[in-house]
């Protein structure tokens, strides 16, 4: 006698109003369920544990890239781009990213950064009060890879909207999405105006036409690019910084750790990443009929949800996950991705993110906060808005 095992299936809407506010009750449903997950509302399949995240993540022969976005739609506008391609044609296109975002190149910024970190941080102290938001969390990666990229300066008022949008038309053609649409219309109808004359001399956006004119990439290729550097270089950034913020003055104890022993910096850092990921979910395109978890097959074709923020609450992997806890230093968080596609700008996010929270740790004690506002977008859970109406500072040197 034979026998199947039966598929886990779930109404659940992932990217319903409710679900994008606060969405770990479903994924510990989803979780509960098993290792993959059919959503019948998207006809899609869902990887809500780390495990079988990280190995869709891992395996981009079985889950292809082709399917990072989950409608037609759009699909069909960014076919051949880095984020929608697999080796080697990605391998090729990531190498123009890589070259400026590395780990080695990012590292010569170090300086410069620290410095742009303090200075603002003052700033906003001055202030009093502030949105951690809108004058720290935007203002700060905003200001670095706008200048770093070489954008002319007219786009300035445009890039945080595009951003927003870009992600938002990964998700399903819902409201949101349709929404989004005119802004990466606008978008890429504007990069398509550009030349390299118009970006700045020894630019990340001017070593994309250099590529071209070099023959390592198509010419065809390099409004894709500018795009990605453009939104994926700061939208997930600012979302960190100020979930970060939030998170220090919710977890006050957690603070005073961090502010007591800054060489657990790298570490809260990785532990507001794991906790509240920036970026929720990507999806993928199974190329084959392959068999996760227990038995359960997804079949050849089929579309695929990554879970990022379900993977890394996933008590299977790390204990007592809904606790946000500084030292534990889960590096190998999901928020990020991983493999071949792990995000090439991680480095950069990463010493910008210190950089902020190294800055307020020398300065503030306490933060006071408002209410907070949730931004809904389809792929990125962030604030629109974060009010600090106050800060204790720490004791500066006794007066002589």
């Amino acid at each position: 006698m034979t026998f199947t095992t039966p598929i886990p299936h779930s109404d659940i809407d992932l990217f319903s109003d409710e679900a994008l506010r606060d969405p770990y009750p479903a994924y510990r449903a989803l979780r509960d369920q098993g290792a993959a997950v059919r959503l019948d509302a998207l006809e899609a399949w869902a990887l809500p544990r780390y495990e079988s995240a990280r190995r869709a993540l891992g395996d981009w022969e079985t889950f292809s890239a082709s399917g990072v976005v989950l409608n037609e739609t759009v699909a069909e506008m960014v076919v051949g781009t880095v984020l929608t391609t697999d080796p080697p044609a990605h391998t090729v296109l990531r190498s123009v990213l890589s070259e400026r975002l590395g780990p080695r190149s990012v590292r010569r910024l170090a300086k410069e950064i620290s410095q742009r970190a303090d200075h603002l941080v003052d700033e906003v102290i001055d202030k009093g009060g502030f949105d951690a938001v809108a004058d720290l969390a935007t203002v700060f990666p905003f200001s670095v890879v706008f200048d770093m990229i070489g954008l002319p300066d007219e786009a300035r008022p445009n890039i945080l909207r595009w951003a927003d949008a870009t992600f938002t038309v990964m998700g399903p053609m819902n409201a949101r999405a349709a929404e989004g649409m005119g802004s990466i219309a606008e978008m890429f109808q504007w990069l398509a105006t550009l030349g390299p004359t118009d970006l700045k001399d020894g630019s990340m956006g001017r070593a994309v036409f250099d590529a071209a004119d070099e023959g390592r990439i198509r010419p065809e290729s390099c409004v894709p690019l500018l795009a990605a550097y453009a939104a994926a270089g700061v939208d997930t950034t600012i979302t960190a910084i100020a979930n970060a913020v939030h998170l220090f003055a919710t977890h006050p104890d957690e603070w005073d750790r961090v502010c007591s022993d800054p060489g657990l910096i790298p570490s809260a850092l990785n532990e507001v990443l794991r906790y509240d990921a920036p970026v929720q979910v990507f999806g993928r395109r199974a190329t084959r009929d392959v068999e996760i978890g227990d038995g359960v097959t997804i079949e050849e074709g089929a579309q695929v949800l990554v879970l990022y923020g379900s993977g890394n609450r996933d008590e299977r992997h790390y204990p007592d996950p809904d606790r946000f806890d500084v030292g534990r230093n889960p590096a190998d968080h999901l928020s990020f991705g991983y493999g071949t596609h792990a995000c090439a700008g991680q480095a950069l996010a990463k010493m910008e993110a210190q950089s902020i929270i190294g800055a307020l740790a020398k300065r503030i004690h306490r933060f006071h906060i408002g209410t907070p506002t949730r931004h809904l977008n389809n792929t990125v859970r962030g604030l629109e808005s974060l009010p600090v109406t106050a800060v204790d500072l720490h004791p500066g040197p006794p007066q002589l």
